[in-house]
């Protein structure tokens, strides 16, 4: 008796699943059409006579004519012209899309997979030139931080003379660094040392 009961828990279980499986899958496929047929309405909006250029053009002529220095519609006058009914932010962004048209539509030409709405292209533009600005601030910041050909040259070249002691704590420091002895490197100056004696006698002898 447990196992059967358990073999129809079981059941239950994997027919519920596949239930659930089967909505997502539908729900799935009306969404993908959905999205083709809004990339269409998109396209056919965005064309010289569809909806919202022509909604564009005209908010932007009646933009021009403002008498406020925003240039900032009134409702009267959106009233006056029909169109104060239709979505504010439809309007605006109708207006974003022909007071930029030739950037927007060089946007759309490159874009793959297209737009669903001037909500998503606006928004998709947006990124897209915070991406660049940060990329050109970065490539500036970097630009500044490398030295030029004078620095490389004059790496290890200090302008500060130092002091004797100085010279030594720092030939000391190096030794001790290095694992070197002291008196190879007193050695090896008194050589250098020995070395330019020899030149200076053979340079007067030849004068």
């Amino acid at each position: 008796m447990a196992k059967s009961k358990k073999s129809a828990s079981a059941k239950k279980v994997g027919t519920t699943l596949q239930a659930l499986q089967a909505e997502g899958k539908a729900l799935l496929e009306i969404w993908n059409k959905r999205q083709t047929a809004q990339r269409k309405l998109f396209t056919a909006d965005t064309k010289a006579d569809g909806f919202d250029t022509r909604l564009g053009k005209l908010l932007q002529e009646l933009k021009a004519q403002s008498p406020l220095d925003s240039g900032q519609i009134s409702r009267q006058t959106l009233a006056t012209y029909k169109v104060d009914k239709i979505d504010r932010r439809r309007r605006s962004e109708a207006l974003w899309f022909v007071e930029n048209e030739v950037d927007c539509r060089d946007f759309i030409q490159k874009s793959k997979k297209g737009y669903t709405s001037l909500s998503a292209l606006q928004k998709a533009m947006y990124k897209a030139s915070k991406e660049a600005d940060a990329k050109a601030s970065k490539e500036a910041e970097s630009s500044n931080e490398e030295p030029s050909k004078e620095e490389v040259s004059d790496v290890g070249q200090s302008k500060v003379k130092l002091s004797k002691e100085a010279i030594v704590k720092s030939i000391v420091k190096a030794c001790k660094a290095s694992d070197i002895d002291l008196l190879d490197i007193a050695e090896a100056l008194m050589e250098i040392d020995t070395v330019s004696e020899t030149e200076e006698t053979e340079t007067k002898v030849a004068a």
